[in-house]
């Protein structure tokens, strides 16, 4: 388990995934971090628990996806990443680029710590925009403290700023970092802060905002909004959103609630959205901005994912979709997140759309139907259905009946036990996932949309929210997906992005 020394900040992240996976402790200076022995490519290439169709890092550790953007033509994707060990650490923004969101290719890493410099800690998670033909980049730098100065305390200390970085080239390769912090301290009326972290950013009116995360000891987590004219001299105005905080003292403020991580905030259909990461869980809501105080009032809010999904970051695609990317964390021992050269996958690209009350609705990118192979043969009988997907692969698409209850439950085909399972219940049109469950609206249908990838199961429930699992089988198993209450369903496998697993050679 983790020291429990081990405090807010990216550490917090990393808190979440050692706790849920029973992990052995290793704390931010652990020479491991920045030096492993390397896993030869060809067992990189043949391990069947790395998945086949989501994007990640060729070996490493990566974390919370940063600054998604589609620019010069070509859409570009960044990601939290220890290119020298399956552990945190190291952090540096790894680049990935792609013609349509789907089949990668790997660049160098774009922005890596700069020793006795502002961000020669690590390069925390942030966010791009484009102006012109020129790229900026917005993260968090930081670099170790002693306490009286640093925004994050624990194991170590470390302080924690906002620096710029440009890219003038097409392709994203080359950056320049702005030499000073521009957003250096966290506003003098926040008191016992518990994090300053994870900017974004976007232009409006012919000005600049960006809100950052943050949050007080004994008060709440919150986001802060600030402006600019020219992207380097930053005012702060006010709370964006906050808090309360429920009196759970831990050391890990964002497991209290005390600390909110990775803010987006972005319009849509007409409204606003702000997604925020705490507590081991990714929150939306929704509601108005008022463009002359720029102030958000929220009226409807929800959680994303029920599942182990956190630190999400959206983009707009070429076609002024709003596309959201997360965080799939591991949940297995660090030990075996070493021995394979691993760790952490990114999530499918998911359409967001608010309807007119407010609400948030997803489904994955519909381009993803592309990879499908010839349809699995789905055997019914009485409203029941079951599906078996060869090697841990492939996607259903499953609607239930009217009115009545419905299950969809996850199996590993050679022994029949147990690996997930949702459930609907059309008395009080809700859907549930472990102790989580959501409502659904009376007009909604209870679609059960599930990839299955390696390791990874990602659901769509209801067009409403995500349910996100990881399992751990030897030898890539077949799946039996059992389903009752369905009046149809079908399912295939999926081609992979890669044909070695690394998503790492060009695209044809």
């Amino acid at each position: 388990m983790p020291q429990p020394q081990l405090s807010a900040g990216h550490l917090s992240r990393r808190n979440f995934l050692q706790l849920w996976s029973l992990a052995t402790a290793a704390t931010l200076c652990d020479p491991r971090a920045f030096g492993q022995a390397r896993v030869p490519q060809s067992r990189l290439a043949s391990d069947t628990m790395r998945p086949q169709f989501h994007l990640m890092p060729a070996r490493g550790w990566m974390n919370d996806p940063n600054g998604p953007i589609y620019a010069h033509g070509r859409y570009h994707i960044f990601c939290q990443h220890n290119p020298e060990a399956a552990v945190w650490g190291n952090m540096s923004w790894a680049h990935m680029v792609s013609d349509d969101m789907i089949h990668w290719r790997h660049l160098p890493l774009a922005i890596a710590p700069t020793p006795n410099s502002i961000d020669s800690y690590g390069i925390f998670s942030g966010s791009c925009l484009i102006v012109g033909k020129r790229v900026y980049a917005v993260y968090t730098a930081t670099e170790l403290s002693d306490a009286a100065h640093a925004t994050t305390r624990g194991k170590p200390n470390f302080r924690e700023s906002q620096r710029l970085a440009w890219s003038d080239d097409p392709m994203l390769l080359h950056w320049t970092k702005e030499p000073d912090a521009i957003v250096p301290t966290p506003p003098a009326d926040l008191h016992e802060v518990t994090g300053f972290r994870d900017p974004s950013i976007w232009q409006q009116g012919g000005v600049y905002y960006m809100t950052v995360g943050a949050g007080e000891s004994g008060k709440g987590g919150c986001v802060l909004i600030y402006s600019s004219r020219d992207l380097k001299r930053w005012s702060y105005l006010h709370k964006f959103a906050e808090g309360e905080w429920h009196g759970t003292v831990q050391d890990d403020k964002v497991a209290s609630g005390e600390m909110w991580e990775c803010p987006d905030f972005f319009a849509l259909d007409g409204g606003h959205v702000l997604i925020y990461s705490t507590e081991g869980k990714v929150y939306w809501q929704s509601g108005k901005l008022d463009t002359e105080t720029m102030r958000f009032q929220a009226s409807k809010t929800g959680v994303l994912d029920l599942g182990t999904y956190y630190a999400p970051k959206t983009q707009l695609d070429a076609h002024g979709n709003r596309i959201l990317w997360g965080w799939i964390p591991e949940r297995r021992p660090e030990s075996d997140t070493v021995a394979a050269g691993w760790a952490g996958v990114m999530s499918l690209p998911r359409v967001l759309h608010l309807d007119a009350d407010g609400t948030l609705r997803m489904d994955t990118l519909p381009t993803l139907q592309a990879l499908r192979g010839a349809p699995v043969s789905v055997s019914t009988s009485n409203l029941t259905q079951r599906v078996r997907l060869p090697k841990s692969n492939g996607e259903i698409l499953a609607t239930p009946a009217p009115r009545v209850n419905a299950q969809c439950i996850v199996r590993n085909a050679a022994d029949n036990t147990e690996i997930a399972a949702v459930h609907y219940d059309s008395a009080t049109h809700r859907f549930h996932a472990g102790d989580q469950s959501f409502e659904l609206h009376a007009t909604d249908t209870a679609d059960i949309h599930l990839f299955a990838d390696g390791s990874v199961l990602e659901f769509i429930l209801g067009h409403r929210a995500g349910c996100t699992r990881r399992f751990y089988l030897p030898n890539a198993p077949d799946l039996l997906i059992e389903m009752s209450g369905v009046a149809k369903a079908a399912a295939w496998p999926l081609r992979p992005i890669s044909p070695d697993r690394l998503t790492t050679l060009p695209q044809a």
